[in-house]
């Protein structure tokens, strides 16, 4: 068996992932496309995030370090000489994700082959959507990293809030992974200003007025429609929800 792990961007693929597909499986559970990421040490940022991550209600301090922080230490021991599969989709939720593990990577594992797998078939519900004969389609379809400091290198501008680096990345890599691109410009639309609130806050607005309702489930559905670029979850559009109601 080859000396092969698997990272995932998510407990769902966990749960569906192909018992044919050989390696250790390892989940990067968080969510740092919401919140606070900016900080000086990996062990700053674990505190950043744990303390953040109480505002979901449901997942605690502990629950933090014990179910998110045990994963990447898990990345972090991965030995050398061996092939990491990173399976992410293409929305700003998995990227950010996507860009973290891969700064990781860099920084902890030596003289590895790192390899992307993403959904043969892109719609709102990415790995979800495909059954087992599929996912092992997309591994089998799988494309290597090469510039992987490149690629590290946008999780550092992202956690500097740098768009003019992410976008000067971004473009620098957009003949081979077009989908960062459209994922670096999602993030620069959210960011408000002094006429706009930032995308994903207009759009739920907008949605709202149209449905005449502010009423979450037909909202985020709606919402996943129009804006799955985005893949926020049900906790994420609540608190923009939240948001757009306090601030009323």
């Amino acid at each position: 068996m080859k000396n092969q792990y698997h990272i995932l961007n998510g407990d769902c693929l966990r749960q569906q992932f192909p018992k044919q597909i050989d390696g250790e499986v390892i989940v990067a559970r968080e969510c740092l496309v919401d919140g606070e990421v900016e900080s000086d040490s990996l062990d700053e940022l674990f505190k950043v995030r744990a303390k953040f991550i109480t505002v979901y209600g449901d997942y605690s301090i502990e629950d933090y370090y014990s179910k998110s922080v045990s994963e990447f230490e898990k990345i972090q021991k991965i030995p050398k000489r061996t092939e990491i599969n990173l399976w992410f989709e293409d929305d700003l939720f998995c990227q950010v994700n996507f860009w973290f593990s891969i700064n990781l990577i860099l920084n902890s594992v030596q003289d590895c082959n790192v390899f992307l797998i993403r959904p043969t078939v892109h719609t709102q519900y990415g790995f979800g959507g495909l059954n087992e004969f599929e996912l092992i389609k997309a591994f089998e379809q799988r494309t290597q990293i090469i510039d992987i400091e490149k690629i590290a290198s946008l999780w550092n501008s992202y956690q500097k809030n740098d768009t003019k680096k992410l976008i000067k990345t971004a473009k620098e890599l957009e003949a081979e992974f077009p989908f960062i691109y459209k994922a670096v410009e999602a993030h620069i639309d959210r960011i408000p200003n002094e006429n706009n609130p930032g995308r994903p806050i207009q759009s739920l607005i907008e949605i709202m007025k149209e449905l005449e309702t502010e009423s979450f489930v037909p909202v985020f559905r709606e919402f996943n429609k129009r804006e799955s670029i985005y893949g926020f979850g049900d906790s994420q559009v609540k608190r923009l929800l939240d948001e757009i109601k306090n601030n009323r």
